[in-house]
């Protein structure tokens, strides 16, 4: 690490502790080693956030807003009122999303309504003063193209840890409320600013609007879960011993193996002990997976589920044999 920034992440731990009567070294390390992981964290957040910030500018000018296309959400709500107004993007963007970030502060953190509100005036700035070329003039390709910078350009912005659509930020705390998915919530919000579309602008911008918002939608799925779909796999036989020497050394995947008793028994009789195995794998291998434990146990109990995301481990380090 740079001797500089060394220096200031110990001066910075050392203030820090200063109300310790004695700074042990271990203290110190621990203090600056949780400084770095933070300064790294910060900078890749940012990185995120600026590369969101890009490609949601390249989607809305250089496709959606000047054809006078929507799309979704906040963005397509400030979209719609520019294509009525003539009122800039940047501003509209800046007043109909800032709402949704104060109720974000409420809802989540403060830290995240900061990031959000720099998040939202970089859009507003970017789209405001750069000058993106305009792509295409053709409706399908500006539906599908400008969906996918836009959507790129909201996933990135969710992993750097903001938003830059703040509908989301809606959905979760009305989803709170009426004890409805995130989900429902944001179709139903959609399906509000897709009416006014079709009323406001034409039925065929509204259909237009619908495949720039699911193209994103899928976009934005696809950048903050990963293009691989990760399964966690629970495994359940009397062959336990022989599965996990399968999954180790054959498939090369790495497992938990834990003690469980079954549920079911007859009054009278003991619940019997087995060991239950876990792992973890994309979905690619299910397959294979699948074939392994048939030749060992055609009659496993196997229970799959989708797993958001993992982090070490041999799943990522290890090539698919």
């Amino acid at each position: 690490m740079n001797t500089l920034l060394q220096y200031i992440l110990v001066q910075r731990a050392k203030t820090k502790l200063k109300g310790e009567k004695a700074i042990a070294k271990r203290l110190l390390v621990k203090e600056v080693r949780s400084a770095q992981v933070e300064f790294v964290h910060a900078i890749k957040e940012i990185l995120f956030i600026a590369i969101g910030v890009g490609a949601a500018g390249f989607g809305l000018k250089g496709f959606l807003l000047p054809n006078h296309f929507i799309d979704g959400g906040a963005t397509g709500v400030s979209l719609l009122i520019q294509v009525k107004s003539n009122i800039s993007l940047g501003i509209l963007l800046l007043l109909v999303n800032l709402p949704f970030i104060l109720l974000g502060a409420k809802t989540i953190s403060k830290k995240f309504a900061i990031r959000s509100i720099f998040a939202i005036i970089a859009l507003a700035i970017v789209v405001h003063f750069v000058p993106y070329p305009i792509i295409t003039s053709d409706k399908l390709l500006i539906a599908v193209f400008g969906g996918f910078f836009l959507g790129l350009g909201i996933g990135m912005a969710m992993r750097g840890g903001s938003v830059i659509d703040g509908t989301e930020v809606l959905a979760i705390y009305l989803s709170r409320k009426w004890h409805l998915t995130i989900g429902d919530v944001l179709l139903l919000i959609n399906i509000v600013i897709f009416s006014a579309g079709a009323y406001l602008l034409s039925i065929e911008t509204a259909l237009y609007a619908i495949l720039t918002y699911l193209v994103a939608a899928k976009t934005v799925n696809y950048v903050v879960d990963g293009v691989e779909e990760y399964i966690g796999v629970t495994v359940i036989s009397p062959q336990n011993e022989e599965i996990r020497i399968m999954l180790t050394e054959k498939m090369g995947r790495a497992c938990t193996v834990y003690n469980g008793k079954g549920g079911y028994t007859k009054d009278g009789m003991t619940r019997i002990s087995t060991e239950i195995i876990y792992t973890v794998m994309t979905r690619l291998e299910l397959a294979r997976l699948s074939t392994e434990i048939d030749k060992i146990d055609k009659n496993a109990f196997i229970v799959m589920g989708v797993v958001k995301d993992i982090k070490g481990g041999m799943i990522k380090k290890k090539p698919l044999k």
